[in-house]
């Protein structure tokens, strides 16, 4: 299945993310913008805890590709400038609902793996791993080796 007209600017964006230490960030962009939009709202939680046990160095059992492909995806999300604009409403979170999608769908055996991992961890080492810090700052400090 082909990528979502426009998500495949985001690749390389999440590349350089990655690469310069900027994950702390977006994930606090993400938490800001939070879907609730039902099981949409579990996904995206699921992807952010995904790069906060990737960023600690707790989970590195997924391929660089996948990593890329979901940081692009919590990148289009809260990006204002996507293919159909935020502030547009009603329709303004549909692309972002599309891309998402395709996401969960492209990664969705590496997300469940993690969640396999996930539920075999202990409930005192996850509050530890998916814990947001106060700031990005904060999170960028806690950061594991690859």
């Amino acid at each position: 299945m082909n990528a979502p007209w426009n998500f495949s600017r985001f690749l390389p964006l999440a590349e350089r993310l990655l690469s310069r230490g900027r994950l702390p960030a977006l994930l606090f962009a993400v938490a800001r913008k939070g879907p609730k939009l039902g099981q949409l709202r579990h996904d995206v939680k699921l992807m952010q805890s995904l790069c906060l046990a990737w960023w600690r160095g707790e989970y590195r059992d997924i391929s660089k590709k996948s990593i890329i492909t979901i940081v692009a995806g919590l990148l289009y999300f809260v990006s204002p400038l996507d293919a159909i604009p935020d502030w547009l409403l009603g329709v303004g979170f549909l692309d972002d609902i599309a891309v998402l999608g395709w996401v969960i769908k492209t990664v969705g055996d590496e997300l469940n793996k993690f969640k396999t991992w996930r539920d075999a961890q202990a409930p005192e080492k996850l509050r530890v791993v998916e814990r947001l810090p106060d700031t990005p700052e904060a999170l960028r400090l806690e950061r594991g080796q690859p």
